[in-house]
């Protein structure tokens, strides 16, 4: 079992920054690919990005890449999302995810946290 807990949301501006937090507990190591998706109201759960358990190895979905950027410390059991000049169009649940069954950046996933709310405004 993995227990995941997103924190570091909140309201910000249009073109501000903020940076979201996944603290994972409850798995000996950290050797397993982690992501952030997101979810708007009425909207489908979507990819943001992802990494592998060296950092060897990212993907960003083409709307943040540029913007976004992802990262994790081992040593923490912790993964990282900085996010700068956002937009409203990012607002969004954020949920931090860990072992995919299959593609890193599809919502399959084994384990989920339990989300934070980002609200941009313009």
């Amino acid at each position: 079992q993995v227990q995941l807990v997103e924190s570091g949301g909140g309201l910000v501006q249009a073109g501000g920054s903020l940076r979201l937090s996944c603290a994972a507990s409850g798995r000996p190591g950290s050797l397993y690919p982690m992501g952030w998706f997101r979810q708007a109201p009425g909207k489908e759960r979507k990819f943001v990005a992802a990494i592998n358990w060296s950092s060897t190895s990212i993907d960003y979905e083409d709307s943040v890449k540029g913007r976004f950027t992802i990262s994790r410390v081992n040593a923490k059991n912790t993964v990282y999302l900085q996010m700068n000049s956002l937009k409203p169009e990012d607002t969004a649940v954020y949920y931090c995810a860990a072992i995919p069954r299959g593609i890193a950046t599809m919502p399959d996933y084994v384990y989920w946290g339990q989300g934070t709310q980002v609200t941009v405004s313009s």
